[in-house]
């Protein structure tokens, strides 16, 4: 029974990030079981180009470390802004999902060549955020019970937390600007005088991954609670 209710759970878990968080610890846990190492996962322009490994241009969005609390921590925001944009303002736009996805990854994967950068998924969760904080500008967060501020404030928070813990910012500043590239193209542009829409998805992807109607039963994660964690719970102003 026990089971069971945990499988339905987990199929009830939108397909992307269902797909993209389950890669994530599967590859995490297969690193820990030594049955891979991070040397056949991270990202090197000249083993692709030389030695073919193209893998590598997906395997190091799906490494976060090795399990510890930067891991948990990675992999909760992960899980939580991915399914709360897949729920919100991707619902019933799979492909327009799994396009951002494809675009954020492209762009990363140009820039992360410059800044030798190895391991791409924390940017990738920052952009992320920052795509959903953008959308939701009026909810409010906490964060750890200490900091109250509006959601656009999120990613800039979080880049502040990895530099008390003394990581490396310029992952943090990659995932916003790369975030901002595509909320810019993709929410701000086609709205200005002579703007024009110029993300559009390819019609093998709204083929492949465009769904029927959902049922009008189903129930997504409530974006009123962004955070759902006590370093990030939030609501909506006025609310």
């Amino acid at each position: 029974m026990a089971y069971q209710t945990l499988q339905q759970e987990y199929l009830q878990i939108p397909v992307v990030t269902r797909a993209y968080t389950t890669a994530c610890v599967l590859t995490t846990a297969a690193v820990q079981l030594e049955i891979i190492t991070p040397f056949q996962l991270y990202f090197n322009p000249d083993l692709i180009l030389r030695n073919y490994q193209v893998w590598r241009l997906i395997t190091n969005f799906l490494f976060f470390g090795p399990v510890g609390f930067n891991f948990l921590f990675n992999m909760i925001f992960l899980y939580r802004y991915c399914r709360m944009l897949e729920e919100g303002s991707f619902r019933g736009r799979t492909a327009d999902f799994v396009f951002m996805f494809l675009f954020g990854g492209l762009l990363m994967t140009i820039f992360g060549t410059f800044v030798s950068l190895v391991f791409l998924g924390q940017a990738f969760t920052i952009m992320l955020v920052y795509v959903w904080s953008r959308r939701n500008p009026n909810v409010r967060m906490n964060f750890f019970g200490l900091l109250n501020f509006q959601a656009p404030f999120l990613p800039w928070v979080l880049m502040g937390f990895s530099l008390l813990l003394g990581n490396s910012i310029i992952v943090d500043l990659l995932g916003i600007a790369v975030g901002h590239v595509y909320y810019f193209l993709e929410d701000v542009f086609p709205n200005q005088p002579g703007g024009g829409r110029w993300l559009r998805t390819p019609s093998i992807i709204k083929m492949l991954f465009d769904t029927p109607e959902e049922d009008a039963n189903y129930n997504p994660l409530p974006e009123e609670r962004p955070g759902g964690f006590a370093w990030g719970e939030g609501q909506r102003l006025g609310g």
